[in-house]
């Protein structure tokens, strides 16, 4: 039986509503979220996964001169001390490549010697060319020099630190462009539960450590650079789909979605294309450099966890590489959910007023690397403690989260047309630690890991920590600063765009939470 044309054209029509209905149930700024957590995520899978691979792929060289005080066996034995191992006498693994401690942390550390020289780029580069470009080439960058990692170790350890260099200086570009899209899609009410989205970054560190432990000890350490660099090269297929630089140019966003989010993303957000860049306003701000200086502290706490965890794991407490891959991960996977607790107790706080915007940002970035500073001073101390020391490790990388309800967050506050370049700033002062930490630890260990040489560098890691907070207390705040917005003057008037015609509309309203600096 024939079914009429207008009957098969009104059931083709019926479909395409449905599917319209399914996709409006899902909000433009709920992808957006999904987005940048999956990004962060495949990010740093492809930046740490070479933490992990690096105990499979170099030999362990020890000095023979001071054999009497090596420790790289000290909880190896089933008994030390009445305290039971959980290695039961394992032997150390053996690397590939016989490179030294100071050709190791080279390896791991030039990552991040063009990371935080490609910050101030990043913050140029989204301006100009929007989130969705920027963002996407870098991982894709990224991507495919993972993928040449395997033949370029088989090559000379130079190539490694040569692809590596390459992966940081895209990489860098990341984070300022996708802080230039927080002022521009998220509502300033959920700007804080949304910066729990860039905690993909933890997640994909615990994912690395665990999967990549397993991968590396059943099917060998090459395997990992294929599997991350493949899962980035699909990751931006996806991208390219689903992210847009402005909410109304968004093809799918409802009329609805759209409103609300003009109508709440704050009266000073502006088209910063519009704009000349302050940056001789930002980099002689106060709040911005306290910002830059204090995180300088939680990035050298949360990166002796993160390249010298590993480490440590194998020469003290002589965890075999699955076992060290799931207990350096285990941590960073509750990261996330540590990091949405964080940032919503910090909305509840606010919401209420219960104190200051400023108050919180300061109580929870001091949370966050004050506290595990002191705890990883511990960590030297407690001998083969196993049970205690993964204790105390997994709450103080989970609490290190708390920053993105604190400083990081911060960033948005003080200047939210150019949150990018104010991350892009400050980046490039705290991403130093990123290199300087595991530099500072090869320095002191010296191919001699032994538990004394471990206790200063969990010594200093709590110096520099609690030390650089004090910037923050003192020159921290969340005030938006007179620079935001320069088309503003004497005080009143505000500009935003219109989501009809991209126009700049004017609202004279005095500001009072502008501050200076």
């Amino acid at each position: 039986m024939d079914v009429p044309d207008n009957q098969i054209l009104g059931m083709e029509k019926k479909h395409k509503l449905c599917f319209r209905s399914i996709q409006d149930m899902i909000p433009a700024r709920a992808v957006l979220y999904l987005m940048s957590f999956s990004g962060f995520l495949v990010s740093f899978m492809m930046r740490t996964d070479i933490n992990i691979a690096m105990v499979a792929m170099a030999k362990m060289r020890l000095r023979s001169e001071n054999s009497s005080n090596l420790t790289e066996l000290y909880c190896y034995t089933s008994v030390t001390n009445g305290t039971q191992s959980f290695e039961d006498q394992k032997p150390m693994e053996e690397g590939e490549f016989d490179w030294d401690s100071t050709v190791q942390s080279a390896i791991l550390g030039s990552f991040y010697w063009c990371y935080i020289l490609s910050q101030v780029v990043g913050g140029v580069l989204t301006q100009r060319f929007g989130t969705k470009t920027v963002f996407g080439f870098s991982q894709l960058t990224t991507a495919i020099a993972s993928l040449l990692i395997p033949q370029a170790a088989s090559l000379h350890f130079s190539a490694v630190i040569a692809l590596r260099s390459l992966q940081g200086m895209a990489s860098g570009l990341t984070w300022p462009a996708m802080y230039a899209l927080v002022g521009i899609w998220i509502p300033s009410n959920e700007r804080t539960r949304f910066m729990s989205s860039f905690q993909g970054f933890s997640f994909g560190i615990g994912l690395t450590y665990m999967v990549c432990g397993f991968i590396i000890g059943n099917y060998g350490w090459r395997v990992v650079f294929y599997m991350n660099g493949s899962l980035g090269v699909a990751w931006c297929l996806l991208w390219w789909l689903l992210a847009f630089d402005l909410p109304h140019k968004h093809p799918r966003i409802t009329r609805r979605e759209l409103n609300y989010i003009n109508a709440n993303i704050g009266e000073n957000i502006i088209n910063t294309k519009d704009l000349k860049v302050p940056w001789c306003s930002i980099m002689t701000s106060i709040p911005a450099w306290s910002i830059g200086i204090t995180t300088f502290g939680r990035i050298w706490v949360h990166y002796t966890f993160i390249i010298y965890g590993p480490s440590y794991m194998k020469t003290i407490l002589g965890f075999s590489i699955q076992k060290n891959g799931f207990m350096n991960g285990a941590p960073f996977l509750c990261s996330y959910l540590s990091s949405v607790v964080f940032c919503y107790a910090a909305d509840f706080i606010i919401a209420r007023n219960l104190m200051s915007l400023t108050n919180v940002r300061k109580m929870f970035t001091a949370i966050s690397q004050v506290i595990p500073g002191l705890l990883v001073l511990t960590i030297g101390y407690l001998g083969c403690q196993i049970t205690l020391i993964l204790v105390i490790w997994f709450v103080a990388v989970t609490l290190i989260t708390a920053s993105y309800a604190g400083a990081m967050a911060n960033v948005v506050d003080i200047a939210p047309n150019f949150a990018g370049h104010i991350l892009a700033f400050a980046q490039t002062i705290h991403m130093s630690a990123s290199f300087l930490s595991p530099l500072a630890a090869a320095i002191m260990l010296q191919d001699n890991p032994t538990l004394e040489r471990w206790r200063r560098i969990f010594a200093v890691t709590a110096c520099v920590a609690c030390g650089t907070y004090v910037m923050y207390q003192f020159g921290g705040t969340a005030k938006e600063q007179v620079w935001n917005n320069p088309n503003r003057k004497n005080n009143s008037g505000s500009v935003r765009v219109s989501p009809e015609n991209n126009q700049l509309i004017v609202n004279n309203k005095t500001d009072p939470e502008r501050g200076d600096g």
